[in-house]
């Protein structure tokens, strides 16, 4: 479905000189400072994934999601999006793709909201039973109808972000390319907009690339995460993969009645394991057990902690995906 092969994309900027003599001099000589956005980029996407797309502020994130929509063109190698080179044949690639940015919108700002996705069927030539099909799927799994007959100029944002899906997905794009589509949005609109990307993923088979600073969407939405950090891939695979290689630490808190007993805990030696595979420390009346669940069962933890103390509550804490994602960019782990 999508194939990038060794892409490359440097921008070229004009270094400026300091001071008048500077200016002066750079009329007739120009030195250029070379960035590279893009280095050597490789990954293919299938159909009906749905893959987040993450990395810092500069990453390189958006530079590559406008080669693969065929605004840009890369400096080298090669972006294959359905069988068509997308900077190549822009109409084509454009019929086939969707695009929703959180912070732009594609609706008419003075027009209703059912005026627009009259116009956008024109625009794309949809057929009256297409549209209409698709309009009654959009409204059940966003809720439109609701506000259909307001302006878009008046629409809140968690409504515009849900009419800019719907919009978006009127034409059945094959690729729907989504840069943090729930910013911005309250917890019950986020899970509206999440929901529906499964919905539509499920209906229509649809491929998802998701690009996010949130990353419980990332948690909520995809089976497969691509990080890049300086325009480089750092890691590409499975959600389930990542936290078993790298968020197999995990946390259980244990209240206790009797906190007296704490001082003299010693949870290496009652587990005859090294600090690198458990390790504790004394919270307000409870005592935090930091633990390599691959290795130590939370149930012999929590066993060892009732012969010493009587316990009064266990609260157990998996590592997260953000909680991984700062530890690579931190380089505290190899990937």
């Amino acid at each position: 479905m999508i194939i990038l092969e060794n892409v490359c994309k440097e921008f070229k900027t004009v270094k400026k000189q300091e001071g008048l003599k500077g200016a002066f001099k750079g009329l007739f000589s120009r030195e250029f400072t070379v960035k590279k956005a893009v280095d050597n980029m490789t990954f293919s996407i299938n159909k009906g994934e749905i893959v987040g797309y993450i990395g810092a502020n500069g990453a390189g994130k958006s530079t590559t999601i406008k080669m693969m929509t065929g605004i840009l063109t890369p400096s080298s190698g090669k972006v294959i999006v359905d069988g068509i080179i997308p900077y190549e044949n822009r109409t084509e690639n454009a019929k086939k793709i969707g695009v929703v940015f959180g912070q732009r919108t594609q609706l008419w700002w003075d027009l209703a909201l059912r005026e627009t996705f009259t116009v956008l069927k024109e625009i794309y030539q949809i057929s009256k039973e297409d549209f209409q099909y698709r309009m009654k799927f959009l409204d059940e799994v966003l809720g439109l109808d609701e506000f259909m007959a307001t302006p878009v100029r008046s629409l809140s944002l968690g409504q515009r972000m849900r009419a800019d899906l719907a919009a978006s997905l009127l034409h059945n794009p094959q690729i729907l390319y989504l840069d943090e589509p729930t910013i911005g949005l309250d917890v019950m609109v986020k899970e509206k907009v999440r929901k529906a990307i499964k919905e539509i993923n499920k209906e229509f088979g649809t491929t998802v690339i998701l690009t996010t600073h949130d990353l419980n969407d990332i948690e909520e939405l995809c089976n497969r995460i691509i990080i890049i950090d300086n325009g480089r891939k750092m890691y590409d695979g499975s959600i389930e993969d990542i936290k078993s290689s790298f968020g197999y630490m995990s946390q259980v808190e244990i209240k206790v009645k009797n906190n007296d007993k704490l001082k003299s805990f010693n949870i290496n030696e009652l587990l005859n394991f090294s600090k690198e595979n458990v390790f504790s420390e004394e919270g307000e009346g409870a005592i935090i057990v930091t633990f390599n669940k691959n290795k130590i069962p939370v149930s012999d933890i929590i066993h060892v902690v009732m012969k010493k103390c009587h316990v009064l509550d266990v609260s157990i804490k998996e590592t997260s995906i953000e909680e991984i994602v700062k530890k690579i960019y931190r380089n505290e782990v190899n990937v």
